[in-house]
């Protein structure tokens, strides 16, 4: 997300606030969480569509936790490039992604009438997944897209005209 640094201490945490980079966010809101260390540097993002699981992406950290997958949060100076890290991989979809948790993140979203999300964890070393976000104003990545074939945007059209129509019946042509 926007904004987010990892720190390691209070001591750090209270520096960086007096400091000049500190740059509040624009809602006023500072959410402080703990770091959980997985044993490869990568988070998940399983993406749901009316509320039924989409697909995952593969969130590579290595080159820090400020992740956006949209276009428009695509701005990297070359000289900022990871060679570790191949220009378009941060963002990889998962081929087939199986979790225990998906019935009740599933469930979560029916209970709080949630049809479009975008919910996000980490595993620990220990492989303990911890659920750490829930984006409710979802974004894909064009080009992990474009390697998959499944498009996000096209799901999230076809679930509103299913919508549509169950609100307003088939349009008359």
């Amino acid at each position: 997300g926007l904004g987010v640094k990892l720190i390691y201490s209070e001591a750090a945490l209270q520096e960086h606030l007096a400091s000049e980079t500190f740059e509040d966010s624009i809602d006023g809101i500072m959410l402080v969480q703990r770091y959980i260390k997985a044993p490869e540097p990568f988070i998940t993002r399983v993406e749901f569509i009316g509320g039924q699981f989409l697909y995952a992406v593969r969130v590579n950290t290595s080159q820090g936790f400020e992740l956006c997958p949209a276009d428009a949060c695509q701005i990297e100076q070359p000289s900022e490039a990871c060679p570790a890290v191949a220009p378009g991989d941060t963002f990889q979809i998962v081929p087939r992604f199986e979790h225990a948790l998906i019935p009740a993140w599933q469930s979560f979203l029916a209970t709080n009438d949630i049809g479009v999300a975008g919910i996000e964890f980490i595993e620990d070393t220990q492989g303990r997944p911890y659920t750490y976000d829930v984006n409710t104003n979802t974004n894909y990545n064009p080009d992990a897209e474009a390697k998959d074939g499944r498009r996000g945007m096209q799901a999230i059209a076809v679930h509103l005209k299913s919508l549509l129509v169950q609100r307003y019946g088939s349009p008359t042509r």
